[in-house]
């Protein structure tokens, strides 16, 4: 395990670990991003651009750089940069775990649209309470 510090997290990370369910690639994977949100819950967050501390654990990040698919590292980029927009922080901010789940249901639908959709993540967050309530809000509403 990790010391106990604030986590850094990237601008994407912060949205979509909100639904977090106890599923990732392996186990460091999982038990990585168990500690980020056991962590962010009590102490917080520290915003990031780049790779951060779920990152550091992702077989998929080369150096710096996510080589999940060709066009990876752009379209992360492009998510942290919308999620930040949508969420109101800036790099270098620290905030409140709570401040983002307090926004979700306020981003949500306009979050949905452009990510959820193709994230290959979505069978796992369709097994999230909070994700299907304000799924289900979001599609009562449109």
């Amino acid at each position: 395990m990790y010391n106990k510090t604030m986590p850094f997290l990237r601008g994407h990370h912060l949205v979509c670990l909100q639904f977090y369910r106890g599923e990732g690639y392996d186990r460091p994977f999982i038990d990585n991003l168990t500690d980020i949100i056991d962590r962010a819950e009590t102490e917080g967050v520290f915003v990031v651009e780049g790779p951060d501390d779920v990152c550091r654990c992702c077989p998929y990040l080369k150096g710096t750089v996510c080589k999940y698919t060709e066009d990876s590292e752009e379209e992360i980029k492009e998510m942290d940069r919308r999620a930040m927009e949508f969420l109101a922080v800036k790099a270098g901010e620290k905030l409140h775990w709570s401040h983002v789940r307090e926004r979700l249901p306020e981003i949500f639908g306009k979050w949905a649209e452009l990510y959820c959709e193709g994230c290959h993540w979505r069978k796992a967050c369709l097994k999230s309470p909070l994700y299907m309530k304000l799924k289900k809000g979001y599609t009562e509403h449109r």
